[in-house]
This record gives C-alpha cells, sequence and structure tokens, in this order.
C-alpha cells in the first residue's frame, strides 16, 4: 500500500464514523468545535475556487451538503434550531352564520377569526414543526356530539358524527360554541401527524403542545351546554395511554430518554444537553402547557418517570426543562433559558391583534429571542385584514439554527432532511 493511501484511508474512515448512524457526539465536544471549524475551511477554499457554493460543480456542491448534513446529525442538538409552530392546530373559524350571532352577541369572538390547514398539511406546505392541540375528556363517549350555540341560529344541534361518539378525548376550542375542527378526537390528531411522518421519516421533530381544558363554557344563550370531567391524574394516565396506542417507544422523545439516569430532569438538559438531530429525525415529542395541572400530571411520576409528556415548569423545578413564554416581548428571559439548556415555546402573535394591525413587533423579537418554537395563528395572511401579517422562519425554511445557541458548524439547509 502506498504511503500516499494511507492517510487517505484515514480520512475516509472517519468521514464514514462521522456520517454512520448510530455514532454520537455531544454536541459541545470539542470533536464537534473541530468538525464545524474543518466546514467552515472546507466552505471558504469551495468559495475560493467557484466564487460561491453555487458556483461550484453538482458534485463539489453534495460533497459539501453531505458534510453539512453530517455535522448537523452529530453535532446539533434539538433545543439548536428554531422552527415555526401554529397555535390551537386543528382550530377552523365558525361558519359565517354561527359567526356572525357570536360577534352580534360579544365582539371579542373575533379573537377566533382564523382557521388553520390540516396538520399533515401544515407539515407539507408550511413547514410547521410544532403544533398545539387542546383536548377535552370524554371517557363514556357522546358529550360534546351536540353544539348547543347552533339552535340559536336555527339549525339542528346534534353533529351526527360518529367519532363523537366513541370514547376518548376530544379537540375542539370551546365547547357547544368554537368546535369546528380538522381532526375531532385527539387520537385522530396523533394518527394524521403518525402518518406523515411515517412517510417524511427523516424529518425534524415535531414538538406537539397539550393543552388540557376542563372549563365549562359560559351559557351565554341559555341553552344547556355541556359539562366536561376535570382532568386530574388519572386523564392523563389515559392521556399518554392515547398516546402510546399511537406512536411507539421508538418514535417518542420523552423525559426518560433526555434525562437517561440523572438525578433531575433539569441536571439533565443543563448538563447533558438535548438528542443531537440524528437521534431525534422522524420522532414526536408532548408538552403540557398547563401550569395549573403540572402537579397532577407529576403525581406518582416524580420526575417525569414514565411519562410521555415534558410539564411547562419553571427554572430550579426538578422537572424543568420545557418552559412556556408567550410574551417575546415581556419574558426578556427567553435568550437566557435558552443559552441555559431549556427548550422553549413562545407566541408572535395573539388573538388576531398583531394581524389584524401589521405588527410585526412581537413576531421580530419571537423569532430573535430563539425560542424553539415560535407559535403563529398566520402561517399565511389573512385577507380580510389588508396588512399582509404572517410568520415564517427566516430564510423560508422548515428550521434554522438557532440565533442564540446554534453552533458554528450548523447549516440550516442541512436541519431538515426530506424524501
Amino acid at each position: 500500500m502506498g504511503r500516499t493511501a494511507v492517510p487517505r484511508l484515514l480520512a475516509a474512515a472517519l468521514l464514514l464514523a462521522f456520517t454512520a448512524p448510530g455514532w454520537a457526539v455531544p454536541p459541545k465536544s470539542k470533536g464537534c468545535v473541530r468538525k464545524g471549524k474543518s466546514l467552515a475551511n472546507i466552505e471558504a477554499r469551495a468559495v475560493a475556487r467557484c466564487g460561491d457554493a453555487r458556483g461550484c460543480t453538482l458534485r463539489q456542491q453534495k460533497q459539501l451538503a453531505r458534510l453539512a448534513t453530517g455535522y448537523a446529525d452529530k453535532c446539533v442538538a434539538l433545543n439548536e434550531v428554531q422552527v415555526l409552530g401554529s397555535h390551537n392546530s386543528y382550530h377552523i373559524e365558525p361558519k359565517p352564520d354561527l359567526m356572525a350571532a357570536l360577534l352580534a352577541l360579544l365582539p371579542i369572538f373575533e379573537q377566533i377569526q382564523y382557521t388553520h390547514l390540516p396538520l399533515d398539511q401544515q407539515f407539507e406546505t408550511q413547514g410547521i414543526r410544532q403544533v398545539e392541540i387542546d383536548v377535552w375528556a370524554d371517557p363514556q363517549g357522546g358529550l360534546y356530539s351536540q353544539r348547543k350555540a347552533l339552535i340559536e341560529i336555527g339549525q339542528d344541534p346534534v353533529s351526527h358524527l360518529p367519532e363523537l361518539d366513541q370514547p376518548g378525548f376530544k379537540v375542539l376550542h370551546i365547547l357547544d360554541v368554537d368546535f369546528e375542527t380538522t381532526c375531532l378526537t385527539f387520537k385522530g390528531c396523533l394518527q394524521t401527524i403518525k402518518t406523515w411522518s411515517d412517510a417524511h421519516p427523516h424529518h425534524m421533530p415535531i414538538m406537539i403542545q397539550i393543552e388540557a381544558k376542563d372549563d365549562a363554557t359560559p351559557d351565554i344563550f341559555g341553552l344547556g351546554f355541556a359539562i366536561p370531567p376535570k382532568i386530574g391524574t388519572p386523564e392523563f394516565d389515559a392521556l399518554d395511554a392515547e398516546i402510546r396506542s399511537v406512536f411507539p417507544p421508538e418514535r417518542l422523545i420523552t423525559p426518560d430518554d433526555v434525562r437517561r439516569g440523572a438525578s433531575t430532569l433539569e441536571y439533565a438538559v443543563k448538563n447533558f444537553g438535548w438528542p443531537t438531530l440524528g437521534a431525534a429525525r422522524g420522532k414526536v415529542l408532548f408538552t403540557l402547557d398547563n401550569e395549573g395541572k403540572r402537579t397532577a400530571y407529576l403525581a406518582g411520576h416524580p420526575n417525569l418517570a414514565g411519562r410521555v409528556l415534558f410539564t411547562n415548569a419553571n427554572p430550579g423545578d426538578p422537572d424543568a426543562a420545557f418552559v412556556k413564554r408567550n410574551d417575546p416581548i415581556g419574558d426578556t428571559d427567553i435568550p437566557q433559558l435558552v443559552a441555559a439548556g431549556y427548550v422553549v415555546r413562545t407566541r408572535s402573535d395573539a388573538d388576531t391583534l398583531e394581524a389584524r394591525a401589521g405588527n410585526t413587533g412581537p413576531r421580530d423579537a419571537a423569532l430573535a429571542s430563539g425560542a424553539q418554537w415560535v407559535s403563529t395563528d398566520y402561517e399565511a395572511p389573512d385577507p380580510r385584514f389588508g396588512t399582509g401579517y404572517f410568520v415564517e422562519i427566516p430564510g423560508g425554511m422548515p428550521a434554522r439554527c438557532n440565533p442564540v445557541n446554534g453552533p458554528p458548524g450548523c447549516r440550516a439547509f442541512a436541519i431538515e432532511r426530506l424524501p
């Protein structure tokens, strides 16, 4: 074997190890720092040789892409990117007759004038990688099969939808009033997500935020609105079971996966970090929106042992890993939380206010904050408002390198890998 062949074989072996499935390096390791610098040097040489990367040959461009993707797989963690999310992701605005009646009664109902595409279409066409689902307990089935507000406008309140007669969690916004949804049941929503995920096995991990609802709607028309059951620890056990009935363990990122034997979940995320993109692709993780129900979810599961959802906790709590900060302007601690290792969800708009006014201040603050999930009701402009307001990840990617903690070798085009 020639003397020059050995270095070449060694280089090939290192590249193979770098890109082989299962090989993992902590994102802030010295090896990843070296690889990030090496990638930057190779890119600089390519630019010097080709004018810019686009001027290189197709073969050279593919080589750069492979290096960047290998770096993303092994050296970029789940919490070191930023993606776009949707708020009340299942929501469809009430039909015109009912919407008009609601607005005539209370103008505040203008806050529900937004509609989202079905979940799989959000993933496919709008780059959404975080969704929010409101769930209502219905252990016997049929509790929400009538929509009483329809009586007020002379329509049949009976839904005639068999899915609503079956036991299990249901999905809607406001009982008896704001009930139009792209998926009627929690399992139905999850099946839609999983079907899309199955067809796109290398997608960015999708975060599914759950809001557990059990507040009765004020009976504004005097029609006898439904009274929902309260959601406590037994109901959360049933919720976890529904999730596990759809997603097998290898498709979930759970608190146990992230804790990895540490004394607390918070210690793990601050010291060990989150899974790399290579380990997280094609998977989903769940978070619990309700801080008021955190205790019920933790009951019997210290440190979230055996649980599916990450709770909305405060820094310093043993279960702190996910933090909700919905006001990107008032919640000035978001960049510090991101830098410390937590994952954060924030909102770019709320109650249709920013979209109606064309106010991009909260949107821009949310994106700059480094919150990993920036949630909106407007992935596309609403022409009724005439402001053109909408939200996207800068560059139009499904994801970008996090502006607060993204490592130097991260490249936006290498984060998402779709067929």
